[in-house]
């Protein structure tokens, strides 16, 4: 049982005992203690002074002393403005490590019945992942984590955009200037190849909007050529044109052979991939039933569309009046896919702040057409993700892609190390290996530390600090522990009940922030925030450090201090990998 329930229980007892006063567990408002204060958890007494008609002071003395009397959980207490601070006793500290020790899977949450599906990455066949493409990755496979070892049945689902007017800008563009170029004539990576013609036809369209501009005609009316032609593009598309279909194919294929390696270099994998150019079909179904059942109608213009003023967000277009589908139709066809698949009980999409309107509208639409799923939908909205030279435009060739951005981090690592002489004498592999995983650790930990919802600033050499808020500053400290380990293969563990020597308020705190993994996790899959459990395994290795430094471990002078410090050790080490683990940040081993 949490130690929490426990004191509840004999809280409850001590109400009851000493003013006859019944109450349930929900209403004794625990909290922790004060920093500034000696304690682990306190009782606020003020909510219940004026039914025991007592003065909150001596409500909190009497409280407290009765506790110290009747039960073995709290060594002392105190009283400071009304609340009452319980220090645990030792021996239940001890008990805890043990639990860590032995449990292979300390942390996780019981089974629940509750399938989750969790979509995230999503990125379009036009251009490689970029920096923003990275946060949705890594927001959404620690959320997919955390939502397991909360106990959730989960599914990671990918939906690749790979059709619609943004991919026939890339071909148009490789039809008119590609000169039949490859990845392989080129040497340029597949995904890298198809975005630099998505660049290159938005520098055409704008030459040829300044020329239409400057000639006072109506570009409204008469769109820059480059754009009609991909306009009509999409409808041969649709069609089913087998000259399009084979570029469309052959590009495509050159964009997945890049997210591919792409991901692998990131750890990222999904449960199944959905494709646009597959569920537009079944949105268009949709619409038709939507039709049948006239919540949908049918424009001057010929375009489907659907009032959504009942949720106050106005007219939404479904299918264009030429009949080619938008981007929402897709979305519509992959929930019923989705739902048929994995009868979710929640679905969460893991896509940026600047979607949030279109998943209003999305969710509107599936509530309207009844839907049973319709109330499990949520967006996890996330902020944007900027350079210090501003928002990325993918469009325009500035894009920091995501292949550059870590190669670039691998650079930045090598030289801090360099510089800072913090990892020991390895082989060239594994210097190699351990690069890799202190760059991708460090971008990891970088953008997820930051509570999802929150726009925010990256900056590379911020990120792998080995003393700094970092990622690699954990691994550091992990590494740090295998070294102990290592050291120490000739000692002998003893069990922590067996210690018999007080313990200091860094090894009570310590074991403390051990205890509350579960809770952590638990919190982390209600509020979808991995930047909870990025905390959380920062301040546990802070914590760790000030202990390494002010307690000697291999060279206590105490047999039994050395085999308990040993093994507080191992077991922050066991939590740090658990709870990085949540992160899809690997630790090393050794540096």
């Amino acid at each position: 049982m949490k130690i929490e329930l426990q004191l509840k229980s004999v809280l409850q007892k001590a109400f009851l005992d000493n003013y006859q006063l019944s109450l349930d567990i929900e209403e004794l408002g625990l909290q922790i203690t004060r920093k500034e204060f000696a304690g682990t958890f306190s009782l606020p007494v003020f909510p219940y002074a004026k039914k025991c008609n007592e003065h909150p002071t001596q409500l909190a003395e009497k409280i407290g002393e009765w506790l110290q009397d009747h039960t073995d959980l709290i060594s002392s207490y105190n009283v400071i403005s009304g609340f009452l601070n319980l220090v645990i006793h030792d021996k239940i500290w001890l008990n805890v490590l043990a639990e860590i020790e032995q449990n292979p899977n300390y942390g996780c949450l019981d089974k629940r019945n509750s399938n989750v599906v969790v979509e995230f990455s999503c990125p379009n066949t036009n251009k490689p992942q970029h920096l923003g493409h990275l946060r949705t990755n890594f927001l959404g496979s620690a959320l997919s984590k955390i939502l397991d070892a909360a106990g959730y049945t989960v599914y990671t689902v990918n939906l690749i955009n790979d059709r619609g007017i943004h991919i026939c800008k890339s071909m148009v563009a490789y039809q008119q200037f590609g000169s039949n170029e490859t990845p392989e004539s080129s040497g340029i990576k597949g995904d890298h190849l198809v975005g630099k013609y998505y660049v290159k036809f938005d520098q055409v369209y704008k030459e040829q909007l300044a020329h239409i501009q400057s000639n006072g005609e109506d570009a409204t009316k008469t769109p820059p050529p480059i754009l009609q032609e991909a306009q009509k593009m999409l409808i041969e598309w649709e069609k089913g044109n087998p000259s399009v279909m084979a570029l469309w194919k052959k590009m495509n294929n050159w964009v997945y052979d890049g997210f591919h390696v792409t991901y692998h270099q990131l750890g990222i994998a999904f449960d199944k991939t959905y494709y646009e150019s597959d569920t537009y079909l079944l949105g268009k179904k949709i619409v038709e039933e939507g039709v049948h059942k006239k919540i949908f109608y049918k424009r001057s213009d010929g375009a489907i569309a659907i009032d959504l003023s009942q949720y106050e967000l106005g007219e939404k277009v479904l299918l264009r009046g030429d009949g080619t589908a938008v981007y929402i139709t897709q979305d519509l066809g992959t929930a019923d896919l989705r739902y048929t698949d994995y009868h979710f009980d929640k679905m969460i999409y893991v896509v940026g702040n600047e979607q949030e309107h279109h998943f209003k509208v999305l969710f509107a639409i599936m509530d309207a057409l009844d839907r049973p799923y319709a109330s499990s939908m949520h967006h996890l909205s996330y902020g944007m993700v900027d350079l210090p030279s501003g928002k990325m435009k993918s469009r325009e060739g500035n894009v920091v892609d995501a292949d550059n951005l870590i190669a670039e981090m691998i650079d930045t690592i090598v030289q801090y190390t360099e510089v800072s002489n913090k990892i020991g004498i390895l082989s060239k592999e594994e210097q190699n290996k351990l690069h890799n995983t202190l760059a991708v650790g460090a971008l990891k930990f970088f953008l997820l530390k930051v509570i999802p919802q929150k726009r925010m600033l990256f900056n590379p050499n911020d990120s792998v600090d080995f003393q700094g808020d970092t990622g690699t500053f954990i691994q550091y400290t992990y590494a740090r522990i295998c070294s102990l380990e290592s050291k120490a293969s000739d000692i002998t563990i003893a069990s922590p009940s067996t210690y018999n020597r007080p313990l200091s308020p860094l090894e009570q705190s310590l074991i403390f922030q051990l205890y509350m993994l579960p809770t952590q996790i638990e919190e982390a899959a209600k509020h979808y925030a991995p930047s909870i459990i990025a905390n959380y395994a920062l301040e546990l290795a802070k914590t760790y450090n000030k202990f390494y430094a002010a307690c000697p471990i291999l060279r206590a002078s105490n047999i039994s201090a050395r085999s308990f410090r040993l093994l507080l050790s191992f077991c922050v080490a066991k939590v740090l990998k658990r709870s990085m683990a949540l992160l899809t940040i690997e630790l090393p081993a050794k540096m």
